[in-house]
């Protein structure tokens, strides 16, 4: 999600986005019903870790004024990069991945249709990324629309209307059965942007989800203050959107990679949603000029504070499963977005 602090929220474009207390992660819930799969661990090395590069890597990453990790494998070789890769981090709308994994775990499990149509109310409307809340109300996209906008542009609220559906306490639920310890879904949009409305001004914290997206932010609040207040609001564990690690979600990606999630069908379809990414950036900033190369990949972030691209890079000689993330940045923000393009372009270049 993209947020800039000195536009109305509902016009903010861009993409959703420090280890966290325990007690956040989601206790066990029983099982939603879906097709079943085996459990799938986290990815782990199925050769020795290239030493050199991964020297190279934490020289890319430690250059930047964040907080940083990530996680790469080489699928034919089993070659990986882990920098923190066990670091919790905010993911902002890199948890859209497993909110769509969940969707269509639920067609296959009949609980809902693709081709269900969804009216969009005006309390559906959410600020930040996505274009949905520029249509006039009572558009009614089918679930497959909304999925689709939740990946593509980081609809907010393509996200919610379809949070509202599958649930997010199924969707915590499914993430601890396939094994899964640190990813989570925290809150909706709705509650993130209330509870950042609530850090400018806590008489905002009961406010609906149509005055959060009608606001404004407060009219005597500075622009130091409100960066500072913004800086110190996504520190907070308890107010991101949600949580992973490097490596799980990689594990993620390999998973939908091979099917262990959903029928074939449906995988395709999910790696098709991650193909279409509008944001190209960070890891595809370089290599999608490059003849062969595709990048499946989903952003999440909250500029200048978070910027984070995790995907899979398919090339003559790969494929490879990347993900890097970045908290509390607070350098130049293109810088960041720059370093994650290099590290995708260098692991293609090396990993031949």
């Amino acid at each position: 999600m993209r947020a800039f602090p000195v536009l109305h929220l509902a016009s903010i474009a861009g993409s959703l986005l420090l280890a966290c207390a325990p007690t956040l992660r989601a206790q066990p819930q029983a099982a939603p019903a879906a097709p079943p799969v085996a459990p799938v661990a986290p990815v782990a090395p199925v050769a020795p870790a290239d030493s050199a590069l991964q020297s190279e890597m934490l020289r890319l990453l430690d250059a930047l004024p964040a907080q940083s990790s990530m996680h790469a494998l080489h699928v034919p070789s089993g070659r990986t990069v882990a920098v923190r890769a066990d670091q919790l981090m905010s993911t902002m709308s890199v948890i859209k991945i497993p909110i769509m994994v969940q969707a269509y775990r639920d067609v296959e499990a009949g609980r809902l249709r693709l081709d269900e149509r969804h009216t969009i109310r005006e309390e559906d409307l959410r600020g930040g990324s996505g274009l949905l809340q520029r249509f006039a109300v009572g558009l009614a996209p089918t679930m497959r629309d909304l999925i689709d906008q939740m990946i593509i542009t980081s609809d907010n609220t393509a996200t919610d209307m379809i949070l509202a559906r599958v649930g997010k306490d199924r969707v915590n639920a499914s993430l601890q059965a396939l094994g899964f310890r640190d990813t989570r879904v925290i809150h909706t949009i709705g509650d993130f942007f209330r509870l950042l409305q609530a850090a400018y001004d806590p008489q905002r914290a009961s406010w609906s989800d149509l005055q959060v997206f009608r606001a404004r932010p407060p009219a005597d609040m500075s622009v130091a203050t409100m960066t500072e207040t913004r800086y110190r609001f996504t520190a907070d564990a308890a107010m991101w959107l949600g949580s992973t690690t490097a490596r799980e979600m990689n594990a993620m990606l390999r998973g939908i990679m091979t099917a262990s999630y959903a029928n074939r069908e449906h995988s395709d379809a999910m790696l098709r949603h991650l193909r279409g990414q509008f944001y190209n950036s960070r890891l595809p900033a370089t290599l999608r000029y490059a003849s062969g190369v595709t990048v499946s990949h989903k952003t999440g972030d909250f500029p200048p504070i978070s910027g984070s691209d995790v995907g899979i890079i398919d090339y003559p000689g790969g494929p490879i499963v990347i993900s890097v993330f970045t908290n509390s940045n607070r350098g130049d923000f293109a810088v960041l977005e720059a370093t994650i393009g290099k590290i995708a372009a260098r692991l293609v270049e090396v990993w031949k």
